[in-house]
């Protein structure tokens, strides 16, 4: 895969991943515009993420139903850009809502995307690709924070809308047009939908799945304890910042994201195990710099940037080894994956307000810490687990399966 063929693919991501989070610094005037209250704004992003579990679920297995992933991109980024224009639009909340809830069922195009970039990708060059790929997803989220505010300030919070239709849109085109399909020979598309939907619990018994799935569930819930909470302080004294002013704190984490491309290259190469471990690490250790925040403003930056970089090699070596160990079923155990990846982030959330309600910044680090320290304490007991398809062979003759090993079971 060409450098513009990943970055395409990256761009779908991002775009995609915005439409959920691009409400979240414009919360005030777009829930006193739709005439919410307070107390019920919140629910303006909730109904997009509860969208997204429900298309984790229900749309990303049809990934390994469908004969060609380039064409579901497409379709998905087309009804996500219809979700877009309905909330752009809105008169009232209900139809918000429904914009919102339709762009998040179909926001999982991001999902598919990865699965399509993993299918398309040599052996040798998956881990990279898939990286690069899924660097578009947080790029997404804090890129989001970014742009949203500038244009808020410029039009109003329904041109963020307009602007992710017309992405979406053009996006839907350039996919069909720039990107080969990855259509699958007659006879090895697997079973039907009913089938692969229903095959989703097999993985919740597979060992080696679930242990992936648990460092994602702490690990992602310490993303969600930073991102969710870090605007409290920084708007709070000495540092009294606004909402353009605390956006621009994304930038430090898309430093961070776009370096942990490389981990791609080092799952490649083997590493993948090793490198969640160390990178674990460091977001341990990035939770004593950003700890320091109600003194130091550098030191959180640095923690940022640590803390996205360690999530991004996590994420992308946990997915790497998971298509590899499925081959064959590539959407579906993505989307089964991220499921956790779901569950994290709102613990997180959740968590982080009420903790910095009652024992400041400083409990909220701990709590991140803490959340990095569970995912450490996963993979430190697991580590030597056997890796279902590790061993592989890259390339089969024709007409011959890969041999993989047999995957632990609880």
């Amino acid at each position: 895969m060409n450098v513009w063929r990943r970055l395409l693919l990256a761009v779908v991501c991002g775009v995609a991943v915005a439409s959920i989070y691009a409400a979240q610094p414009v919360l005030e005037p777009m829930g006193h515009d739709l005439g919410l209250s307070a107390d019920l704004s919140g629910w303006i992003v909730s109904t997009g993420q509860f969208g997204y579990i429900a298309g984790l679920l229900l749309l990303v297995p049809l990934g390994d139903v469908v004969t060609d992933r380039r064409k579901l991109i497409a379709v998905h980024l087309a009804v996500t850009a219809a979700g877009m224009i309905l909330t752009a639009t809105a008169s009232a909340a209900w139809m918000a809502f429904l914009g919102l809830a339709a762009a998040g069922v179909f926001a999982v195009v991001v999902q598919t995307t990865v699965a399509y970039a993993a299918s398309i990708s040599p052996p040798a060059e998956r881990g990279r690709n898939i990286g690069v790929v899924t660097s578009g997803v947080v790029i997404g989220i804090l890129g989001a924070r970014v742009v949203t505010g500038a244009l808020a300030d410029v039009w109003s919070w329904r041109s963020i809308y307009v602007v992710l239709a017309a992405l979406s849109v053009g996006l839907a085109v350039l996919v069909l047009a720039v990107l080969p399909p990855d259509e699958r020979p007659e006879g090895q598309t697997g079973p039907g939908y009913k089938q692969t939907l229903a095959s989703v619990g097999g993985f919740f018994t597979e060992r080696f799945f679930l242990t992936r799935g648990l460092i994602t569930f702490f690990l992602f819930a310490s993303f969600g304890t930073l991102w969710s909470g870090v605007a409290l302080p920084l708007a709070d004294a000495p540092w009294n910042l606004n909402e353009s002013q605390i956006g621009l704190f994304g930038i430090a984490g898309l430093a961070g994201a776009l370096g942990a491309a490389r981990a791609g290259r080092w799952a490649d190469s083997g590493k993948a195990i090793p490198v969640s471990g160390f990178a674990l690490v460091l977001l341990i250790a990035s939770w004593a710099a950003i700890g320091q925040l109600t003194w130091a403003l550098w030191l959180l930056v640095i923690g940022i940037i640590v803390l996205d970089f360690a999530v991004q090699a996590v994420h992308v070596s946990n997915q790497h080894m998971l298509t590899s160990a499925h081959p064959d079923r590539l959407s579906t155990v993505i989307g089964s994956y991220m499921v956790f990846y779901s569950l994290g982030s709102a613990l997180g959330a959740a968590a982080t307000t009420s903790v910095y309600s009652s024992h400041g910044w400083a409990g909220s680090s701990l709590l991140g810490a803490g959340f990095a320290a569970c995912g450490l304490i996963v993979w430190a007991v697991n580590r030597k687990l056997p890796v279902a398809g590790a061993h592989a062979p890259a390339e089969t003759a024709a007409g011959t399966q890969p041999v993989r090993e047999e995957t632990q079971v609880l």
